[in-house]
């Protein structure tokens, strides 16, 4: 399974970004795949999911901000993220396996990682 991450860029608050996670070397939609998020000093936290069938998975910190998506074709997970706020900066990490959707959001049910893309939000 290889994940890798692009789209991380600074922007002002409010500001708009896209996330990519191109994927290989597994059945793309046959995992539950998610975003997480690590800020300097603190742990490791599920932004948003999606399990293997379809269904979402979004933390409060960042519904009705942000989206995440995915392009069966070009086996690609995508996170929209809209409305960025300074606490939105940390390193974005694309993860995959089989997890169920009540576990989508908890990083240690993922063994499968990416190594990540830095977004940082700030004026």
């Amino acid at each position: 399974v290889q994940l890798v991450e692009s789209g991380g860029a600074q922007v002002q608050p409010g500001g708009s970004l896209r996330l990519s996670c191109a994927t290989s070397g597994f059945l793309f939609g046959s995992y539950s795949m998610g975003w997480f998020r690590q800020a300097p000093g603190k742990y490791r936290e599920g932004v948003a999911a999606i399990d293997a069938d379809g269904t979402p998975s979004v933390s409060d910190s960042v519904k009705g901000r942000f989206t995440i998506s995915q392009d069966n074709a070009k086996k690609t997970l995508y996170l929209q993220m809209n409305s960025l706020k300074p606490e939105d900066t940390g390193m974005y990490y694309c993860a995959a396996d089989r997890v169920e959707w009540w576990q989508l959001l908890v990083p240690s049910k993922f063994g499968h990682w990416g190594r990540g893309t830095q977004v940082t939000v700030s004026s």
